[in-house]
């Protein structure tokens, strides 16, 4: 095993459309995901990561979209494509081991989706559940579980 990525921020949901970024580590609890976050507890979506490059072209699209706008992730990761790896993959990140449940989120039909069928969020979103819990933080490694 060696680290392929890092955690390049951590973000918890307060609320739907309302997010905080979290500059101190970060518990995250097996089953539930993101300790106070308003999305845990989803069955096999607790935590929903995206990587940093992903998130770039998102913003360099201003917006544009149905769900661009009102996209929160938990964690955004540097230097591993997660969207990538199989359905069933396990990640350690930080303290904690989460395993790779779903590879992007549904589409809603917008502009992006009807110029070239290349929706960032649809194709390199990814959700995982929390197998065992820990603490995360910025910088923190990112490990596939081989």
């Amino acid at each position: 095993m060696r680290p392929v990525g890092k955690v390049a921020a951590i973000y918890q949901s307060v609320k739907k459309g309302q997010r905080i970024h979290l500059d101190q580590p970060a518990q995250f609890i097996e089953g539930f995901g993101l300790e106070g976050d308003s999305h845990g507890g989803r069955d096999k979506r607790q935590v929903c990561l995206i990587g940093r490059d992903s998130k770039k072209r998102l913003a360099e699209m201003n917006g544009v979209g149905l769900c661009t706008d009102r996209f929160n992730e938990n964690i955004t990761t540097a230097d591993i494509k997660l969207f990538k790896l199989p359905l069933g993959s396990r990640v350690k990140i930080g303290e904690t081991l989460q395993e790779i449940t779903q590879i992007g989120k549904k589409c809603f039909g917008c502009e992006i989706a009807d110029q070239d069928g290349k929706c960032i969020l649809a194709n390199e979103v990814v959700f995982t559940a929390v197998i065992e819990g820990g603490y995360i933080k910025e910088g923190d490694p990112i490990t596939v579980i081989e």
